[in-house]
């Protein structure tokens, strides 16, 4: 179910989200959150993000190359593009058709072609 789950890019909220997260950067808005609903905490921020469009971190699909061990990165685990840190990944499995891949929240500023590393792996952004 994992793998199928990182596959489709869900997130499961407290695994790939961090405290910071808000519902905009990992697709939650629609499912989970009403713009139009009454007030609740958070608000203003969630309705200022949608407003404005584009929240400031976004959550991908990372291939993982050259992972050769049975342990996948850990939640939380860093993110780096040229020695800054530029996000953490959440859930980490071996998908059956795509090999070791993982849920990130990143900067939306990390262009798609950027080669990442998580921890000591190389990383790539999923195009899809």
């Amino acid at each position: 179910y994992e793998a199928v789950r990182v596959a489709a890019r869900r997130a499961r909220v407290g695994v790939d989200t961090d405290h910071r997260t808000i519902p905009a950067e990992v697709g939650l808005i629609g499912p989970a959150v009403h713009l139009d609903k009454g007030c609740y905490r958070g608000q203003e921020t969630v309705a200022r993000v949608h407003n404005m469009g584009k929240p400031p971190r976004r959550l991908v699909l990372l291939h993982l190359d050259g992972v050769t061990t049975d342990q996948p990165p850990a939640a939380g685990t860093p993110v780096t593009l040229d020695g800054r840190a530029v996000g953490f990944v959440g859930t980490a499995v071996h998908h059956y058709e795509l090999g070791q891949v993982a849920l990130a929240v990143l900067k939306r500023n990390v262009p798609d072609d950027a080669r990442l590393l998580v921890g000591e792996t190389a990383a790539a952004i999923d195009p899809a």
